[in-house]
């Protein structure tokens, strides 16, 4: 015998099958399952009982009987009598109990179906909600803004250089590959539509001005949403599930100087940096396309990119990334401070900040691309 839980079934002896079980049955030990004996029973053909021997048992908690209720469903399935002498007399005390009031037809309701007007109700209570946390956020983020305008705002510099670090030069990596795969989506889908015309050499102005414009700042945040947005969210849900953001309250410390504003300004700064360097691998990810699968040139591509990009375009991507830049920020600091005090809601305000980031820089772009449109840009 082995200390730890076992089961055995032996070969049916006069149409009774004997399951014997040994060593300890708790929760901290590792249980057999019941699809063993499942099996076992169904293979074993004409077995009208089922016995137990149990004298090799040496300790067991409420994971036994649990294990034994489970057991006698399985045998009641399959219409096979049981015979439970040979189990210890408080195990069989405890199956009796379990047994003696059977389950009622209706003790297990499935829950109320909520009315339409209610969800719709509720729908409309959660938004009016949100729209007040968001308004007061913005409140405090001008009030911050203010104070670091006239030099009262309080955070510590060395701060404000790891979180430009942070959204800066460590999102290279992943902001490059995103690029130059982008741009080669970009010129395969714009070069196969334009070599049926012939004009497959217009593919650098597709993939230049879609990059500089619009995909460049768009990826580049949506990127910066899921990497340092999520990372903001949980940071700060973790102060303040650890109560740290109330200590900084106690203390006479504004939180909005402390935490959100230093991720504010470096995310509003790294944003347009990597934009540009989004539009550089975006624009060399179209050159690989073009030159290695369309017989274009390399000069002939430079050529084309430089005629149809103006300076116009350029600012029109610096100006949307910014915007991007604070949305994101923004996103993952509201998302966290609002953050409720368990460790399940700090993964909940990580995936909302993500959510609604996405969203947001969707709007803005949205905004922004019919603005300029009006505007000529």
């Amino acid at each position: 015998m082995t200390d730890s839980a076992g089961l055995g079934i032996e070969a049916p002896v006069e149409s009774t099958l004997l399951v014997r079980v040994w060593g300890r049955w708790t929760l901290d030990g590792d249980l057999p399952s019941l699809e063993g004996f499942e099996r076992a029973l169904t293979a074993a053909t004409g077995t009208r009982r089922v016995g137990f021997d149990a004298r090799g048992l040496t300790d067991w908690d409420s994971v036994f009987p649990t294990f034994l209720a489970g057991l006698l469903r399985v045998c009641s399935r399959h219409e096979v009598a049981v015979d439970l002498s040979g189990l210890p007399e408080g195990v069989r005390r405890l199956l009796a109990l379990a047994r003696a009031v059977p389950e009622g037809d209706g003790s297990r309701r499935a829950p109320p179906r909520i009315p339409f007007l209610a969800r719709v109700g509720e729908g409309a209570v959660r938004f009016w909600r949100e729209g007040r946390e968001l308004l007061a956020f913005a409140g405090e983020l001008v009030l911050s803004v203010s104070r670091l305008a006239r030099g009262r705002a309080r955070f510590q510099l060395s701060d404000l250089f790891l979180f430009v670090q942070q959204a800066g030069a460590s999102a290279l990596p992943i902001v490059g590959l995103i690029s130059v795969l982008v741009g080669v989506i970009l010129a395969f889908v714009g070069a196969a539509q334009l070599r049926v015309f012939g004009a497959q050499m217009f593919v650098a102005d597709l993939v230049g001005i879609g990059m500089v414009r619009e995909m460049g700042a768009m990826m580049t945040a949506v990127i910066m949403a899921g990497r340092t947005g999520a990372a903001y969210a949980a940071q700060l849900g973790t102060m303040v599930v650890n109560e740290e953001v109330d200590a900084l309250r106690t203390f006479g410390i504004e939180p909005m100087d402390v935490l959100v504003l230093p991720r504010m300004i470096a995310v509003a700064l790294m944003l347009p940096l990597l934009c540009v360097y989004a539009d550089l691998m975006g624009v060399a990810g179209g050159a690989i396309v073009a030159v290695g699968s369309f017989d274009v040139s390399m000069g002939q591509y430079v050529e084309r990119t430089r005629g149809a990009l103006e300076l116009r375009h350029f600012w029109v991507g610096i100006a949307k990334s910014a915007i991007y830049g604070v949305v994101v920020a923004a996103s993952g600091c509201l998302r966290g401070l609002r953050c409720g005090r368990s460790a399940s809601a700090v993964g909940d305000a990580t995936t909302s900040a993500v959510v609604t980031a996405i969203v947001w820089i969707i709007v803005w772009c949205a905004v922004t691309t019919v603005i300029f449109h009006v505007l000529g840009i």
